[in-house]
């Protein structure tokens, strides 16, 4: 609110945004999310009906979630795992945290694009992608996903669309100073503290701030991210070679031999999030929101054993 406080007075130089938290550095989405709150909430004083908000907000993720499950055509006892999470009750309806509103545009452009509504899907995930740059994790399945539908040319078409939405919902930042916001907004050589990092705390600090740390989870990232491009995700359309060169050959075509179903979409889409989260620097207590409701789902695509699948769902639900 302070930051929002700072807007509102005219300040469109993301350099000079900044308060008791630090500086602003979440895209222009999440200051126009937080202007609206700003506005009904008296300045973010109305805690309780901030909390109603985020509350509607749960609801309606619950909603597109369960949608989203049944367009993947899984068990229908599955959706019941979805709202057992306090940890998400509480990034959700106590710590109001921005990820709640990336969160609900992400699933809305699954939701998109499981219909083949692909033109809406790029909408809604750029709205995602204006929130937080955490919706990045899901551009290299995106990426697959669009190739395989509109081929070389269409999926150009879409990440020109992207990048317009981002740039008409930044455009006042970035006519002050395009530096500032850019470096602030989409800062991708953040260094997080190492205090507030949850996942790698086994490792000690000094390890943690390493350059040679961060060079080696971006790696182990990429790596994986090849593995399953060339072994798993392109597998029903010939292989990877096949799929770009039809892609190649024929730029304005489809690289698919067929369409793309609904359920290899979330599949796909939830397992280069978590390919991501896996290597991701440093993982907060609101992170757990990106990928506790897609466990439900991905675990059901291994070939673990029933008994395995639920310890490993009810141990994340605690």
């Amino acid at each position: 609110m302070v930051h929002i406080d700072l807007y509102m007075k005219g300040e469109r130089n993301y350099a000079k945004i900044t308060g008791p938290t630090g500086p602003l550095v979440y895209p222009a989405g999440h200051v126009h999310i937080h202007h609206f709150l700003h506005g009904i909430t008296d300045a973010g004083r109305n805690i309780a009906q901030a909390q109603q908000i985020y509350a509607g907000l749960y609801i309606l993720s619950l909603i597109l979630m369960c949608n989203v499950y049944r367009r993947a055509d899984v068990p229908n006892w599955t959706v019941l795992l979805l709202p057992l999470s306090k940890r998400l009750h509480s990034v959700f309806v106590l710590r109001l945290f921005n990820d709640c509103w990336s969160l609900v545009f992400v699933q809305a452009a699954t939701l998109a694009f499981q219909s083949a509504s692909d033109d809406l899907g790029i909408l809604l995930f750029s709205l995602a992608l204006s929130v937080k740059m955490s919706a990045l994790l899901y551009i290299p399945g995106l990426l697959v996903i669009l190739f395989q539908r509109h081929g070389l040319m269409g999926t150009l078409r879409h990440l020109l669309v992207l990048a317009c939405t981002q740039v008409l919902l930044a455009r006042s930042f970035l006519v002050e100073s395009t530096p500032a916001y850019l470096q602030n907004a989409f800062d991708l050589s953040r260094v997080f503290l190492y205090k507030w990092t949850v996942n790698w705390r086994f490792v000690d600090e000094q390890t943690f701030l390493s350059p040679s740390w961060a060079k080696g989870l971006l790696l182990g990232h990429i790596t994986v991210l090849v593995v399953f491009g060339l072994f798993r995700w392109c597998r029903g359309g010939g292989g990877v070679a096949s799929v770009l060169s039809r892609g190649f050959r024929r730029p304005m075509l489809p690289a698919a031999l067929s369409p793309v179903p609904p359920d290899y979409v979330a599949t796909v889409l939830m397992t280069s999030n978590l390919i991501g989260i896996l290597f991701a620097r440093s993982l907060h207590y609101q992170f757990y929101s990106w990928y506790f409701q897609h466990l439900p789902l991905l675990v059901q695509r291994t070939k673990y054993p029933f008994l395995l699948q639920y310890v490993v769902l009810s141990t994340s639900c605690l």
